[in-house]
């Protein structure tokens, strides 16, 4: 058995410019790696009329025993301006014992561990009771219509069973091992529209200028504290990340106004409640103000909580023992895919330091890649003692 060594294939990952949700290659070169592992694999491209295509990867060892599952990403953010790099983002370079490229970190890097800690497992393994399985997509950085959702309802439909699922997104802030994440908080987009009605800048009471709405819609929205937190997660936030009016003219009042949000949400509200409060406050300030307004809402996700069972427990103890960190469970950061994971298996999410992800010059130490291989590789052992 080929020992797959994951500084080399954490760069071989890195050169393709897999930014979603162009794939460039890097499924395919995944799928031929986990072929010559004996990995069943197949590649499943799903698309609609509203989004782009992408491909994604489901590989299988071994039909038998418990499914252990690792789930990741192919594709990463753009680089921004290549030039503020220190080196070309898609030709990495190992620079003061740091690997340097676009998704180091977030995640092709950790993807690598994970194909290692599976290489050194089947040397010593090779009729192990049980079955390793990969879900990779192309489509977690973007709208994630077509990646780890669509491919969680395929093995639903051909009634594959996962029975524990590791996510390998850059979990912790500052030292590998700070931290695991056991859930995460839902999120919510929308688009306020607010109508007014246009006219000249020196007759204000011929017109309705809609910003004055927008802005006191706004101002309240953030007033309006959502909740506290709790044990397990921080308190729900609201931000708003555009005010836009597309107005030129200095001398005539718009006729509409536009903001966009987003909200992190813990397990006290659900999508549903919060558009509620959201439209009710929207359509009392509007009809106050005679201007009329339209709201689009896009779900990113509820919030979830794994409760630590035995394999999450399992999980933290090999961490401690690698890296000398007692890991905290956490729920904090973004989105992930985890939250189509969890609707068929239990999961947990565990990966490299997320420092530098999405920032130029993104790195991962060659220490920590080492060290998370071991990781891995442990728990693969002993997950199927």
């Amino acid at each position: 058995m080929t020992i797959i060594n994951e500084l080399q294939l954490s760069k071989d990952l890195i050169r393709f410019p897999s930014v979603t949700p162009k794939d460039a290659g890097a499924i395919n070169f995944l799928s031929k790696k986990l072929k010559k592992l004996g990995f069943n694999c197949k590649i499943l491209e799903f698309k609609d009329r509203k989004s782009k295509p992408i491909k994604n990867l489901y590989a299988r060892l071994g039909r038998k025993g418990p499914n252990l599952c690792y789930a990741g990403h192919t594709d990463v953010v753009p680089p921004g301006n290549t030039a503020d790099w220190s080196i070309n983002p898609f030709k990495p370079k190992v620079i003061k014992n740091h690997l340097i490229g676009r998704g180091a970190n977030d995640m092709k890097s950790s993807i690598a561990c994970f194909v290692s800690a599976v290489s050194k497992f089947l040397q010593s393994n090779s009729k192990f009771n049980g079955s390793i399985s990969f879900l990779i997509t192309g489509d977690e950085e973007g709208y994630a219509i077509n990646g780890t959702k669509k491919v969680v309802e395929y093995l639903k439909k051909k009634k594959e069973k996962i029975d524990f699922c590791i996510v390998g997104e850059p979990t912790n802030p500052k030292k590998l091992g700070e931290m695991i994440k056991i859930g995460r908080r839902g999120s919510l987009s929308g688009k306020i529209v607010i109508s007014g009605t246009q006219g000249h800048i020196a007759y204000p009471h011929l017109s309705n200028n809609p910003i004055n709405t927008l802005v006191s819609i706004c101002k309240k929205l953030k007033e309006k504290k959502l909740d506290r937190g709790n044990k397990n997660f921080q308190p729900s936030n609201l931000e708003f990340t555009s005010i836009n009016v597309d107005n030129k003219a200095h001398n005539v009042i718009p006729a509409r106004a536009r903001a966009q949000f987003n909200i992190r949400y813990n397990n006290f509200h659900n999508a549903n409640s919060l558009k509620k409060k959201i439209n009710s406050l929207v359509k009392s300030i509007s009809k106050k103000n005679k201007c009329n307004y339209k709201i689009d809402y896009m779900a990113n996700g509820e919030s979830f909580l794994t409760k630590p069972e035995k394999n999450i427990l399992m999980v933290k103890k090999i961490i401690k023992k690698i890296t000398k960190i007692n890991p905290k469970f956490s729920t904090t950061g973004g989105t992930s895919d985890a939250r189509f994971i969890r609707k068929i298996a239990p999961c947990v999410e565990f990966g490299l330091v997320n420092k530098t992800m999405h920032r130029v010059d993104e790195c991962v130490s060659i220490s920590d890649l080492k060290k998370l291989t071991k990781i891995y590789n442990y728990f693969l052992v002993e997950y199927f003692k």
